[in-house]
């Protein structure tokens, strides 16, 4: 098979470290791995394929310099806005985490279980977009049940602090830390904007003009984009004191009746879902089962006690893994597929 020259711009941050590890865990056809990262952090180095790959500063030249031809990108909008363009100058395809291109019409924001089709419109800018974390669950789960007519879908989510990045990790951590010392009174905040240890968050991102947040919009209209339909749906984003995996309780209308025993087992043969779903044994899906794990639990699926075309269930995935990295790596694999 044919390799590739890969490049990771955020090789050190949190998803970029998901990312090097998932291209091993597939085998990813690679014949180069570049890592780049801010200068803060170039000149360290990450193993991959049994080998050590020092770590360069990220600049307008780094795509050309290395011949990269698939660009992974976890960075920040910021860094994606600038250095993007030129690694499709460069002739790289990239594959954008950041929320930047998302919502641009001739980009592709995709999920290969849902929309895999999308990918081959990267050759409009050369760019294929990620979707937030929260979004990619979801829709790994609405795409199955669109066969019996969405009308409507409302989700809560309680996220958990890695959305944020390390340093909101770390926040916890130090938090709890002060917790057990007496000290939480006195312990800081910076990456929220309140204490995160033994609370919960009612605010991802700012507000927008809609009174709804930038993180809840995001799942509304990513929503529509990736599932091609004008669907009325409804966010709230919660920050919640958990490290890893996020959780949503989504309740779905349908244009008729259904059957949650039948959706149960659609799901199960639906790919990259595991069913979680035995109330009598307390199992279903939670952050520290999905917690490093390529696919996304649901369970808690039952019918509205009064109408039942509405259906609820609860979701959880590792959004380091399928919320970002495992994504963006499976997009790349789709676009191997038209190259080779």
């Amino acid at each position: 098979m044919r390799k590739f020259v890969v490049a990771v711009v955020g090789a050190t941050g949190a998803v970029g470290e998901e990312m090097i590890e998932i291209l091993k865990e597939v085998d990813f056809p690679i014949s180069e791995l570049v890592p780049l990262a801010s200068s803060r952090s170039a000149g360290g180095t990450v193993e991959f394929g049994e080998k050590e790959w020092t770590v360069s500063e990220l600049t307008e030249d780094s795509f050309s310099e290395f011949g990269v031809e698939i660009a992974l990108f976890s960075a920040g909008g910021s860094i994606s806005e600038k250095y993007a363009p030129y690694a499709v100058e460069a002739g790289a395809v990239v594959i954008d985490n950041t929320s930047h291109f998302r919502m641009e019409k001739d980009i592709p924001l995709v999920v290969p279980e849902v929309n895999p089709d999308d990918i081959f419109d990267w050759r409009n800018r050369g760019i294929i977009a990620n979707p937030n974390c929260s979004t990619i669950q979801m829709v790994q789960v609405l795409k199955p049940l669109q066969k019996y007519g969405l009308e409507r879908v409302d989700v809560s989510t309680y996220q958990a602090t890695s959305g944020a990045g390390k340093e909101a990790m770390e926040e916890l951590g130090n938090q709890m830390k002060d917790f057990f010392e007496f000290k939480l009174d006195k312990s800081p905040h910076e990456q929220f904007p309140h204490q995160i240890a033994l609370n919960v968050i009612p605010q991802i991102d700012k507000f927008m003009e809609s009174d709804y947040t930038k993180e809840e919009e995001k799942m509304i209209f990513e929503t529509q984009k990736i599932l091609g339909m004008d669907l009325p749906v409804s966010a709230t984003c919660v920050r919640v004191p958990t490290l890893r995996g996020h959780g949503e309780s989504v309740t779905v209308r349908f244009a008729d009746e259904v059957d949650a025993d039948e959706v149960r087992e659609l799901l199960r043969v639906s790919p990259n879902l595991i069913v979680v779903d035995e109330p009598e044994e307390s199992a279903y899906p939670m952050p520290v089962v999905a917690t490093g794990k390529d696919e996304t639990f649901v369970g808690r699926i039952r019918s509205d006690l009064y109408d039942k075309r509405i259906l609820h269930l609860w979701i959880v995935a590792d959004n380091l893994r399928v919320g970002a990295a495992t994504n963006a790596v499976r997009i790349a694999q789709k676009w191997i597929e038209e190259q080779v």
